[in-house]
């Protein structure tokens, strides 16, 4: 059996025609969304490339503590993004409930987010009930819990349903803490998350002993970044994910991101 996961690729309005290699859109459709489905083994992680050509709506995702088994935190790698590239995290300032309902209803809630510039190797931690929106020109990778539970508070005038109390009832007005963002060196073993619900490394060499006390025994996926990852001698590309026994599993030229359930 393929360690390779299955792949779904999503049109979206939002989405893009051309996407950045070694994606290719179908004629005619603007994908927005590249989705890996989660293994049996790890079904707690979602691994997604997300290609924006408009901005996506204002949401917000619950916790599993206030939705058992929804809950949805997740972390944004950017790996290209145009000169005016953005992403809304958190608030400017703190928010009543109701000045978030306010904003949201006339429109004036994009504006009070913090809009954070970016380029390829920033990287963000949204934990839940944080307020967020993906700007226009961003492809990014995106490793979360396995949850869809979105409610939109904001959407630009599209004709699409808003979910405004059951997101103003989970959602945080407060702004975006700055150890939850970082950007990654250009070279190097780099720890981009480690819990409370799963952990991402960075890899480009043999892993350190931290990392290997880390991941242990149990298993993993892998995305590789640049040049080639092997799974028991299956050899996995960029643009895909797979699935890892463990990480003695795993062999690699260049660099992968590894992910794993906490």
């Amino acid at each position: 059996m393929s360690a390779v996961l299955p792949t779904r690729s999503v049109a979206k309005p939002w989405g893009r025609d051309i996407l950045p290699a070694p994606f290719i859109a179908p004629p005619g459709e603007r994908i927005g969304e590249v989705w890996f489905e989660p293994p049996a083994a790890l079904p707690q992680l979602l691994v997604k490339y997300i290609f924006t050509s408009e901005a996506l709506s204002v949401q917000v995702h619950p916790s599993d503590a206030q939705l058992p088994g929804h809950g949805k935190e997740e972390c944004w790698l950017v790996i290209d993004a145009e000169p005016d590239a953005k992403l809304g995290i958190g608030f400017r300032e703190p928010i009543s409930e109701e000045g978030m309902r306010k904003a949201a209803l006339d429109g004036s809630i994009e504006h009070l987010l913090e809009w954070h510039p970016v380029t390829a190797g920033d990287f963000f931690y949204i934990p839940a009930n944080t307020v967020h929106a993906i700007g226009a020109g961003v492809s990014l990778i995106e490793v979360q819990q396995t949850s869809e539970v979105t409610y939109r508070l904001y959407d630009y005038g599209r004709p699409r349903e808003l979910h405004l109390d059951e997101g103003l009832a989970v959602a945080k007005g407060a702004p975006h803490p700055a150890e939850c963002r970082t950007h990654l060196p250009p070279e190097g073993e780099a720890t981009l998350v480690d819990g409370p619900l799963f952990r991402l490394d960075r890899l480009d060499s043999l892993p350190s002993a931290s990392v290997l006390a880390r991941y242990g025994q149990a298993p993993l996926l892998v995305i590789p970044r640049i040049g080639e990852a092997r799974v028991q001698g299956e050899p996995t590309k960029p643009g895909e994910c797979a699935l890892v026994p463990s990480l003695a599993d795993l062999q690699f030229d260049g660099e992968v991101l590894i992910a794993q359930p906490v």
